[in-house]
């Protein structure tokens, strides 16, 4: 959020502060969001790189593209083992899963 708006909101009353502030997360349920995210964000960019559809990379995975779509989006039903299984199933290297995992740092 910009400053201007920032200070007008609290001139207002309003409050502003991170999402972990807002949630009440510890910093540990905060740093697994962030890997959810991180790995979701890498998975889609690995479809997008390989020009697979949603549709395409379900076939590779043996999945629906409506279950790829929930993996790109970090849904809570999807887990962490299913994000790494599939990056893996796509041909991501170790290397790329390394990069994922530390821009969650």
């Amino acid at each position: 959020m910009r400053t201007t708006k920032k200070s007008r909101a609290a001139k207002k009353g309003w409050r502003t502060g991170t999402v972990q502030e807002f949630l009440g997360l510890t910093d540990e349920e905060a740093a697994y969001v962030e890997l959810r995210h991180q790995l979701a964000k890498a998975l889609q960019e690995l479809r997008i790189r390989l020009k697979l559809t949603q549709i395409d990379a379900a076939k590779r995975l043996k999945s629906s593209q409506s279950r790829v779509a929930k993996m790109e989006a970090a849904d809570a039903t999807v887990s962490l083992d299913l994000l790494l299984r599939a990056l893996l199933a796509l041909g991501a290297s170790p290397e790329m899963l390394a990069r994922a995992m530390r821009r969650c740092a």
